[in-house]
């Protein structure tokens, strides 16, 4: 199935991209959710402005992603967790906790689905998270996961 993409898909492509890919996967999951439009030459012919907005907006965002970095280095990210007595986390520290827990320190509003936790962390002490703001630009951040006190 020949499908026009209308939105970014990890592994498959970009808004604009025209892309090859199985019957059941455009119709079930691709056309449903609006990532992507059926191909058809009239939409062929739409590609080229949606190209020029996602190159306009592109260098537009890499601006503001290398802003939000500079303001992510200069943040202290304190996560407060409920712990046992020998530093474990009942449960772990999702992607969520963690965009939470920027927003309450003062930080950029973060998309959950940009922060790459490496390994599940699950004990108290500093953790270092990184957080995708462009596909050119990522940034660190500290997170100081301590107990919270009961």
């Amino acid at each position: 199935m020949k499908l026009i993409l209308t939105q970014d898909v990890n592994g498959l492509g970009a808004p604009g991209d025209i892309v090859e890919v199985k019957d059941g996967y455009g119709r079930n999951f691709l056309l449903p959710r609006g990532l992507a439009m059926p191909w058809s030459r009239g939409g062929e012919k739409q590609i080229g402005g949606i190209k020029r907005s996602r190159d306009a907006r592109a260098t537009r965002d890499l601006g503001q992603a290398n802003e939000m970095k500079a303001e992510l280095a200069a943040l202290t990210v304190t996560l407060e967790v409920k712990a046992g007595d020998a530093g474990r986390l009942f449960g772990a520290v999702t992607a969520g906790d963690i965009v939470d827990a920027v927003s309450a320190a003062g930080g950029p509003a973060l998309d959950k689905r940009a922060v790459q936790v490496e390994s599940p962390i699950k004990t108290v002490g500093a953790h270092t998270v990184t957080v995708a703001l462009h596909p050119e630009v990522d940034a660190s951040i500290e997170v100081d996961v301590v107990a919270a006190s009961a």
